[in-house]
């Protein structure tokens, strides 16, 4: 059948490896547009929670519905251990997080206060990096604080001026205290960055009375496939004592749930690439069914059952399919790769869940091949389907007499 198959095929050389050529296009373009998809996804994840909030977090158990200061993590130092113990886990950073009014001079607003570990923050979400200017908590200074850019311009702040924060600590009191400013930060969120201000962990804990404690501990881990299953492996180490374990799905709910529906809107560019195999396909193997009906008429004559005669079409749009697939397998791979390396320079820089991107890149997966080459053949098969029973239908008399 595969040997009758390829001889019809290669009859019409030309409108067979047209037809390769077009199903092969709209590979190469399915692979493309499922690779650039995952790379920018991956790149927006990376950077809005690798960078910024973690892969996973934990917190008090009810913390995250209804953030309160009096909902803290205990015991940080033999949660640390368990977390250092834990395979596939990269980095771990615990933080407080509380609400205040900041004034620089003359100049008053309202801040959020973030506690942080620097040394365990620049593991995790490399903190340093983030800085634009000044050393942040790397000097000696006495009670540094670093501000994000927007804060800084709404106060007027500038390295080594006096930032005096008032707010109110666990036990009640009125918590104040004065910190200089060593730094400025960009964490890549332009909202944020008008309210934030970083204070060392144990500066944070000594102003809001919370000695030893935390809201919060952000953990990043090696691959983001491992994810999930790093979840459930702290969900079951911490079962019982109070803490729930919630990956970044869960705690990014909304920019979760944003994202899938724009994923979900490739769908619509990939139906419209498989619409192009198909009435390619089509067209190919229908010009194909009516040029032949005195063959198949003949063979009919000569006891071909019908059931035959269809595997027969369908075959050859079956090889046809597989030639194209595996040379887009080979074009796909080479551009993936390439675009995977250096990307695609925006002319304009555009902003998703708060994080700025100039660049664009693939990312080599099996699925951006694995789904097209699946869909190209299946939907060769089927399209082939109705020409096939066409052939099958032919009157053996009447076909010979009219051809």
């Amino acid at each position: 059948m595969i040997k009758l198959a390829m001889r019809n095929l290669f009859r019409q050389k030309r409108r067979s490896i047209l037809t390769v050529l077009t199903m092969m296009g709209g590979f190469v373009l399915a692979a493309f547009s499922i690779a650039w998809s995952d790379g920018t996804y991956s790149d927006v994840i990376r950077a809005f929670t690798g960078n910024r909030l973690g892969h996973i977090q934990i917190h008090k158990k009810g913390y995250l519905d209804r953030p309160s200061l009096y909902k803290t993590i205990d015991n940080l130092g033999n949660i640390g251990e368990k977390l250092d113990q834990t395979e596939h886990i990269k980095g771990w950073a615990p933080r407080i997080y509380a609400y205040g009014l900041g004034s620089v001079g003359d100049r008053s607003t309202a801040l959020r206060i973030i506690g942080i570990d620097p040394d365990r923050e620049n593991r995790t979400t490399h903190f340093q990096k983030k800085l634009k200017e000044g050393g942040g908590f790397a000097g000696k200074t006495h009670h540094p604080v670093v501000l994000g850019l927007g804060l800084a311009r709404q106060l007027h702040a500038k390295l080594g001026d006096e930032l005096a924060i008032v707010s109110q600590g666990a036990d009640g009191s009125i918590a104040n205290d004065a910190y200089t400013v060593t730094g400025l930060v960009d964490s890549g969120d332009p909202n944020a960055d008008r309210m934030d201000c970083y204070l060392r962990l144990s500066d944070a804990q000594e102003l809001m009375v919370l000695p030893g404690q935390a809201h919060e501990i952000a953990i990043t881990v090696d691959r983001l496939s491992r994810v999930g299953s790093v979840t459930t492996k702290l969900r079951a180490l911490f079962s019982g004592t109070g803490l729930s374990v919630a990956p970044w799905q869960e705690f990014a709910a909304s920019f979760y749930r944003a994202m899938q529906v724009d994923r979900n809107g490739n769908w619509i560019t990939l139906a419209v690439i498989l619409l192009i195999v198909a009435v390619g396909v089509l067209n190919t193997v229908l010009m194909s069914v009516l040029e032949r009906r005195r063959e198949y008429g003949v063979l009919l004559a000569l006891g071909t059952r019908r059931g035959r005669l269809i595997r027969m079409v369908v075959t050859e749009a079956t090889l046809l399919a597989l030639g194209s697939v595996a040379v887009g397998i080979i074009v796909g791979f080479f551009l993936n790769w390439w675009v995977s390396l250096h990307g695609i320079a925006l002319s304009e820089p555009f902003t998703y869940g708060g994080v700025t991107f100039t660049v664009l890149r693939t990312e080599l997966n099996v699925s951006s091949f694995a789904i097209p080459a699946c869909t190209v053949i299946a939907t060769a098969v089927l399209v082939a389907l109705a020409p096939a029973w066409t052939a099958s239908r032919t009157d053996p008399a009447r076909s010979m007499r009219t051809h």
